[in-house]
């Protein structure tokens, strides 16, 4: 049985999550730290983990599986969501794979490290979460359930 795990901390896209989710009746996990408004809807269940850095992370990686679909931003957690082969994607809908999750790992490395040698440098931040990411997102996540859903 599918379940649909969201890293719900700072996760723009909770409440199309509970759309797709509620349209295939797949069981939805909202894992945080605290501060989440629990929802209504009985497929959804709110997850409230410990204090401490990377608890949610914890939990998600220690539940998921093959069937699951996972939607984080973090690229740690999402090896290891995809080494326990589950299905993940970024909250504007771009998949981490095996193909791709060792690249991104290096990358955010490699940024990280960059930040650090520049302490003084632009923080930058990213760009903003557009309509086109929250589109991308709900494209995404719709094929994903129905793959994850398919047998293998």
């Amino acid at each position: 049985m599918t379940a649909l795990y969201i890293d719900a901390d700072a996760c723009p896209v909770k409440t199309e999550a509970e759309r797709v989710a509620t349209r295939h009746r797949v069981k939805m996990y909202l894992v945080s730290n605290g501060g989440l408004r629990p929802p209504q809807n009985p497929l959804v269940e709110t997850v409230i983990v410990a204090e401490g850095a990377d608890e949610a992370d914890k939990w998600i990686a220690d539940r998921c599986g093959p069937g699951d679909v996972v939607v984080t931003g973090d690229i740690p957690l999402a090896a290891k969501c995809v080494a326990a082969g589950a299905r993940v994607l970024r909250h504007n809908g771009e998949a981490f794979t095996e193909a791709n999750i060792g690249q991104q790992l290096a990358m955010r490395d490699l940024m990280a490290d960059l930040r650090a040698a520049n302490p003084l440098g632009a923080g930058g931040g990213g760009r903003g979460f557009t309509k086109a990411d929250r589109s991308r997102f709900l494209d995404a996540l719709e094929r994903e359930i129905r793959a994850a859903g398919r047998p293998s």
